[in-house]
């Protein structure tokens, strides 16, 4: 076996190491995200919550290795984000931003953390009020998170990446709701958030993905986008855009001296995983950032809106494809739904009862002595969420 092989095999869920990893920023991400869900009240400033998951996540991750024979790099993957009602994704503002939060506002909660690179990413939507969430709110959200009940039970070996896609479109449907377009599922690497393996969440002539299957040992991040509108979001304002990921492969002289040093300072700080413009200083960020986005340098991850009065709902989930079954690692509880609508469709009832292990051939017996998967994950099946269930945790 050649060195590089040898370093392929350890880098995958083959190496017990490698599944602490994802595991350890797994368990430091649902954390953070608990944390931020009881940040998240009314006249609460959205800058203050996404600086709140962050330095939380970067907190907890130092404490971990630091006796390590080799430096082991470790923080965030993904910067805090609150996203609220129709805006979709990536609203996590400057410093500067005076935006809060109000009674009934429906935030979609975004964020990841990596040990080694090794990438746990999570999103979660939650309403700021009390007792339960009901009308189209809970239409949405149950949507969301049906498709992400359906996903986690198709996103397994053997299985295709269309077959999720029109899935999780026929959950949506039974919702009275819309996967959201241009939403991509990754799998994901070491120091790898945007793979080249993805599920599309909605084709269209515009977007294709290449057909793919999933195989044993592979860790997928399955992002789902619901919207009672139509799921076409717009970019409004480039300017909210704050959140960028240096592009590895692309290289050009910058001209102007600001942005050669906002440059120099990604370099140092963030050459791989998506960073926050926040971490940069403010003023020379703005103007260096326009160029080297402009070039190509950095890939913008932009903030997107549906129309106003649309409620959208965000779940996002990091499951690895272990021989004996999914393994979903990132969670959160959601509030009391009470939705609208009640899921007939026997597919999707027949999707839900799906559980997550896998069946291996010959069912070889079990070793004797051995603990139980300690995972949180049902092996049976889920429930729709719906009106005649009132489902809620």
């Amino acid at each position: 076996m050649s060195d590089d092989e040898r370093e392929e095999k350890e880098l995958d869920l083959t190496s017990s190491e490698v599944v602490t990893k994802y595991k350890s920023a797994a368990e430091i991400v649902n954390k953070a995200l608990q944390l931020v869900v009881k940040e998240c009240k009314p006249k609460a400033k959205i800058v203050d919550i996404c600086e709140k998951g962050d330095a939380f996540i970067r907190e907890q991750t130092g404490n971990m290795y630091k006796n390590a024979k080799k430096k082991i790099e470790r923080g965030v993957a993904f910067p805090t984000c609150l996203s609220v009602n129709n805006t979709v994704c990536h609203f996590s503002p400057l410093a500067s931003d005076t935006s809060e939060l109000e009674e009934g506002d429906m935030v979609k909660i975004d964020m990841g953390c990596h040990i080694d690179g090794f990438i746990a990413v999570v999103a979660h939507t939650h309403v700021v009020k009390d007792g339960p969430v009901t009308g189209r709110h809970a239409d949405v959200i149950a949507a969301a998170n049906t498709a992400a009940e359906v996903a986690l039970r198709l996103v397994r070996p053997g299985k295709k990446n269309k077959d999720v896609a029109d899935a999780i479109q026929k959950v949506a449907a039974a919702y009275d709701c819309k996967i959201v377009e241009g939403v991509l599922s990754h799998q994901l690497k070491q120091f790898v958030i945007d793979g080249n393996k993805v599920i599309l969440s909605v084709s269209n002539p515009d977007t294709r993905v290449d057909d793919a299957e999933f195989e044993e040992n592979e860790v997928y991040a399955v992002d789902i986008v619901a919207s009672t509108g139509e799921g076409k979001p717009k970019l409004l304002d480039e300017k909210q855009t704050t959140i960028y990921k240096r592009a590895v492969d692309k290289n050009y002289h910058l001209k102007m001296k600001t942005s050669r040093f906002i440059f120099s300072e990604i370099n140092q700080k963030f050459p791989i995983l998506p960073f926050t413009a926040r971490a940069l200083e403010e003023k020379r960020a703005r103007l260096g950032l326009v160029e080297c986005v402009n070039h190509d340098l950095l890939q913008p991850y932009p903030v997107l809106h549906e129309k106003p009065g649309d409620h959208v709902a965000h779940i996002k989930f990091t499951v690895l494809l272990m021989p004996n079954r999914s393994d979903r690692i990132t969670s959160h509880s959601l509030q009391e739904l009470q939705p609208t609508k009640t899921i007939d469709d026997p597919e999707i009832k027949a999707w839900l009862a799906l559980g997550t292990k896998t069946k291996k051939k010959g069912g070889g017996k079990k070793k004797k002595g051995k603990k139980a998967d300690e995972s949180t994950e049902a092996e049976a099946g889920a429930e729709p969420m719906d009106a005649t269930t009132n489902e809620g945790s």
